[in-house]
């Protein structure tokens, strides 16, 4: 069996630089060569599981099939190499210790004095070496090459043990088996009008000073790096200029990995990990990503979606359902216009406490196309969730949403429809008159960490438009909710229109609703945002994002296919001479006529 290859992204001067996405894209370089990658997310917190971060603190929350609550760069490695990860391909300090610990109270060091080295860092080690070989594809096969991101910045103290782990770890891998990339900022002050280079030199001392050298720099920055930059940080980071990548900022994260392999990160590869790659790569080498990098850039017709949440704030927090959008759009043919709306807003009260920013929220939210209402915990904003739901049902305002989205749908629906002004969930109002949403079984109360409905679940659908999307009757999609609607309303909110169509197995959990007589009014217990794919969007987001276009009821007749003048973006000058080129009468001894070209 061939030995693993470690490729282990590290992180300097400042957090949040693009690591995941550069990881991301090496994967998806070595994957367009055949190579079967898996990945790793290294978090030096404390803390267990990212399932109790505030939203604000570390952005959205991801969830991955076998239920693991992780880090939001795992969803950036799902999408971009189309894998399928697990709770232990993120590491955090807090599980690393946790292991430490519980083999400390079994005996198993013999009486020995536990420290950080070697006891935490040969965990760290075997941690790795162990994931490394777990299959993350529908076949099953093993991988080769495994890319660690190592979160936050070289020197953290958080970081250290890690650092320290992988010093060793890159001898007990051997050389070839084991390389470095580190990613680093070059700032470009308004003041001197020129990049800098010593953060990056004083960061790349830094992770030698620990034991870590270097194999490529990747240097990130706000313009392109002139080739003298790039000289002076080879000649002072002790690499080759060959070794330094340079990254700028993108019209779209698509064109990384594109970027990456034009500067020659595959021979390098190649070479340093001994990977046996054929070369040169063939010239249609990586064109479904020129394709879809291509197709990004030239969509023009914009569509307005808001997105009303309770954590606007940061737009991190919803990352995952912005990338579902984005895909949606993708495949229509259209560009992303994404508005969003703080749900606390759009409340009544405001109208006294803030009218201006009451008005401006209602102001966005009426010139949207459509709307998504998506996940979120705690009783702030669900009263304006609820409103936008109202607004959108009775204007007939496209509109999905999701987990949280959901549960206001039908507080709302019970409330204007039926009558029951009490209608609250316990979340909120736990003495509410009429409970329409009510915590599981499965919840504890008083412990917060991994007690909800989580990971992937089987949903059982009844004929509708979300049935016809998904083309199948019974999906998986992942959840994490803690709260349920109440099955004894289900009867009276199903005889006065609000459908419920999607049930677990046992038809007492309500998983999908819509109103029939509504252009779209989806609402979806589940995540659906965490299995879209740039290539293969998510059924429900591509459904509001069609229904928002005014698509929806073609596309459904044309048996959810799309035809290629609906899914290009162009002209209708362009599309007579598509129209043209098109049609074989024209074509004289295969050659357009008229002046006409045949692209």
């Amino acid at each position: 069996m061939p030995d693993m290859k470690y490729i282990l992204v590290t992180g300097g001067v400042i957090s949040g630089i693009g690591k995941g996405v550069i990881a991301s894209s090496f994967g998806t370089i070595l994957k367009s060569c055949g190579i079967d990658v898996t990945s790793i997310k290294i978090d030096p917190y404390i803390n267990i599981d990212a399932g109790t971060f505030s939203p604000y603190e570390h952005g959205e929350v991801y969830v991955l099939d076998d239920g693991g609550e992780v880090d939001l760069d795992l969803g950036n490695y799902e999408r971009f190499l189309d894998i399928t990860l697990h709770r232990d391909n993120n590491i955090t300090t807090g599980k690393i210790y946790q292991q430490v610990i519980e083999r400390e109270r079994r005996g198993d060091y013999l009486g020995k004095t536990v420290q950080v080295i070697p006891h935490i860092t040969d965990s760290i080690q075997e941690w790795v070496q162990r994931v490394a070989h777990i299959p993350v594809t529908p076949e099953n096969t093993p991988p080769k090459v495994c890319i660690v991101e190592l979160g936050g910045t070289i020197g953290d103290i958080e970081g250290m043990s890690f650092v320290e782990a992988f010093r060793q770890f890159q001898f007990r891998v051997k050389r070839e088996n084991f390389c470095c990339a580190h990613v680093s900022l070059v700032p470009m002050p308004k003041s001197t009008g020129e990049p800098k280079t010593k953060p990056t030199q004083s960061s790349v001392r830094e992770l030698r000073g620990l034991g870590l050298s270097p194999d490529l720099i990747l240097c990130r920055s706000e313009k392109p790096i002139d080739h003298t930059v790039k000289e002076k940080i080879s000649n002072f980071c002790h690499v080759g200029p060959e070794q330094v990548i340079c990254i700028h900022d993108l019209s779209s994260v698509y064109h990384v990995p594109l970027l990456m392999e034009n500067q020659g990160v595959v021979q390098y590869l190649n070479e340093r990990l001994q990977l046996n790659i054929s070369m040169p790569r063939p010239g249609r080498f990586m064109q479904k990503w020129r394709n879809l990098a291509k197709r990004v850039d030239n969509l023009r017709k914009e569509v307005n979606i808001a997105l009303v949440g309770k954590y606007t704030k940061l737009e991190d927090s919803y990352a995952s359902v912005t990338k579902a959008l984005q895909h949606a759009c993708i495949a229509s043919g259209c560009k992303l216009n994404l508005t969003y709306i703080e749900a606390v807003n759009l409340e009544k009260q405001m109208k006294i406490d803030d009218p201006v920013n009451y008005h401006k929220a209602w102001q966005d939210l009426c010139k949207s196309d459509g709307v998504i209402v998506p996940g979120g915990f705690g009783q702030r904003g669900m009263e304006g969730k609820i409103e936008a739901c109202q607004w959108c049902r009775e204007t007939q305002k496209p509109m999905l949403g999701i987990c949280l989205g959901l549960q206001a749908a039908v507080i709302e629906f019970a409330r204007n429809v039926l009558g029951l002004k009490g209608a609250n969930t316990t979340e909120v109002n736990p003495e509410c008159e009429d409970k329409l949403v009510i915590d599981m079984p499965e919840h504890h109360t008083g412990k917060l960490g991994g007690t909800m409905r989580l990971g992937k679940r089987k949903t059982y659908l009844e004929q509708s438009v979300i049935t016809r999307l998904y083309n199948k009757e019974v999906i998986e999609e992942r959840h994490r909710h803690r709260y349920e609607v109440n099955p004894e309303y289900i009867e009276r909110l199903e005889a006065a229109g609000l459908r419920f169509v999607g049930k677990d197995e046992t038809k007492t959990r309500m998983e999908v609703a819509v109103v029939d007589s509504h252009p779209y009014y989806v609402a979806v217990q589940f995540h659906p945002e965490y299995l879209s794919r740039p290539l293969s969007p998510s059924p429900p987001f591509l459904g509001l994002i069609l229904a928002s276009l005014g698509k929806l009821k073609s596309y459904l007749s044309k048996g959810c296919r799309f035809s290629p003048r609906n899914q290009s973006d162009v002209s209708s000058d362009e599309e007579d001479i598509l129209t043209l080129i098109e049609d074989k009468s024209i074509i004289e001894n295969g050659k357009p006529v008229n002046g006409v070209k045949n692209d």
